[in-house]
């Protein structure tokens, strides 16, 4: 699970820069770069909330 933590951590980042270096230069291919890098942090958010879900609610015997 931490590694999923981390992973998102470096994509709220990567897509940071990306907003930041497309502002900075004009270059739409850092545009299009975050928006790749922003759909993929999506399908991660996505899992790592269905793993909280399935943690809650899945019955584990002891």
């Amino acid at each position: 699970m931490w590694l999923l933590r981390l992973l998102a951590v470096v994509l709220v980042v990567a897509v940071g820069a990306c907003l930041l270096a497309y502002v900075l230069t004009g270059n739409r291919a850092y545009l299009a770069y975050c928006w790749r890098l922003f759909r993929f942090a999506l399908i991660l958010a996505l899992a790592v909330f269905g793993m909280l879900i399935v943690e809650r609610v899945a019955i584990i015997p002891v």
